[in-house]
């Protein structure tokens, strides 16, 4: 019997994640996502002691969207998750999925030596993982 192809992380994460700063407004936050064409964006640390938050899409449908805020006048900072739940690059993806099944969760930064260096969700896993099948 063979042993099944390990892929890890870095293998199937996007490297291109957007950062904003907390008090950006979620107006500003979702033309950037607009533009560069992303569910989510991390937002950075205040200072070294500070951990990385994370806003998604269905947050600001839930607090904004759905509670009729202005999105002019809701910060980041109101709606982010933090902290994050995040993973190792070489996280095996099999353990990626199932971290996101327990947690309730379906994007997770990648973060290396403290920095975030990319971004895993269900359909990277999916698509990226199971490549060789398809």
């Amino acid at each position: 019997m063979t042993n099944p192809r390990r892929v890890k992380a870095r293998d199937v994460m996007r490297t291109e994640v957007t950062m904003v700063d907390g008090r950006t407004d979620v107006l500003e936050a979702l033309k950037i996502m607009k533009e560069v064409q992303a569910t989510c964006l991390i937002v950075k640390k205040r200072d070294g002691h500070d951990e990385w938050g994370m806003v998604l899409f269905s947050d600001i449908a839930k607090q904004v969207l759905a509670k009729d805020r202005a999105p002019e006048r809701v910060g980041v900072y109101e709606i982010m998750a933090k902290p994050v739940i995040s993973v190792h690059p070489d996280m095996d993806i099999r353990y990626c999925a199932r971290l996101f099944e327990r947690f309730g969760i379906s994007h997770a930064p990648v973060i290396e030596d403290g920095e975030v260096v990319g971004m895993v969700t269900y359909y990277l896993l999916v698509l990226e993982g199971l490549a060789g099948l398809i």
